[in-house]
């Protein structure tokens, strides 16, 4: 059963339509990769989600459930998120921001020490939040996502301004918590690396549109090997090679085709010397992930 399920969500601001028409599907069980550039509305998407943007239009439904406001409170108490940066109490300790939101929540005060743990920060729970650094504050924020043990995590952006230890200690966090808890996460990034490295499932956005949902499998599928050849006349060789049942197609001063065997070269090769069509280069390539993504949301790719 999928854990999230959109169809036709939408969200208009004034004349701007930030989120349209999205079909989204998180499987039970995964980490979601919601993928993006800055501006392309994976936040307002994830608010929606949590109820504190009200859809213009469509629906959503939440461990199978279509949520609505009579519902929503209940479904919502099975979700733990992080939205942009956490919220603390600056003059409490870890400890004692953890017990504030035990409390509002109704779980168990021993779920405290649980996360504490989890997000390794029983060392410092009787420090001063103000005196936490960017990352422990991030930990901290995920410690309040995680108090009653949600079905349902929700991320945007979690290693944003990090350094690069706490971009690890938070992606090796964020990688233990299906196996571990059987919680299903949706994680949003703009860094397509980040998302390479956690998830299992991705979701890409541009402009507000869903652009590609499938595996990350599927995703790196889309790498595939091609030959790059440039010649002293590409028009004809593409003509030659195309009589040939060869497919070509032309990207700046290379003509694109398949992967072929070492005899098929060889025997494209002879086919157009003997037309008088030099070989000046061939090449074996691959897109990488950023070519992907950059065709995919037509924007460059942060790395």
């Amino acid at each position: 059963m999928p854990i999230v399920e959109t169809h036709g969500l939408c969200k208009q601001y004034g004349t701007v339509l930030r989120v349209n028409h999205l079909d989204i599907t998180v499987p039970e069980g995964s980490i979601y990769g919601f993928l993006g550039p800055n501006g392309a509305g994976k936040s307002t998407t994830l608010k929606m989600l949590l109820g504190l943007v009200h859809p213009t239009g469509g629906n959503i439904r939440l461990f199978g459930t279509p949520m609505n406001g009579k519902n929503r409170i209940a479904l919502l108490r099975e979700v733990g998120s992080l939205i942009e940066s956490p919220s603390y109490y600056g003059h409490l300790t870890g400890e004692e921001n953890l017990r504030v939101v035990q409390i509002l929540r109704g779980v168990p005060e021993r779920n405290i020490r649980e996360v504490l743990r989890i997000v390794r920060l029983e060392d410092q729970k009787g420090k001063k939040v103000a005196h936490y650094s960017l990352g422990m504050k991030q930990r901290l924020g995920l410690a309040a996502a995680l108090l009653g043990y949600p079905r349902l995590l929700i991320l945007d952006e979690p290693t944003n301004g990090l350094d690069p230890a706490g971009i690890q200690e938070m992606r090796q966090l964020i990688q233990e918590l299906p196996g571990r808890f059987g919680m299903t996460v949706m994680v949003s990034s703009h860094l397509l690396s980040e998302i390479d490295q956690i998830a299992d499932r991705v979701g890409i956005i541009r402009e507000g549109e869903l652009v590609f949902q499938d595996t990350l499998a599927a995703l790196h599928s889309r790498s595939r090997h091609h030959l790059a050849l440039r010649t002293t006349d590409n028009r004809a060789a593409r003509l030659v090679l195309e009589g040939r049942g060869i497919a070509c197609s032309q990207e700046g001063e290379y003509l694109v085709l398949p992967l072929l065997s070492d005899q098929a070269v060889s025997a494209a090769g002879r086919l157009l010397g003997e037309r008088g069509i030099a070989v000046l280069r061939l090449e074996e390539r691959q897109k990488s992930l950023e070519d992907i993504f950059l065709e995919l949301t037509g924007k460059a790719v942060s790395l």
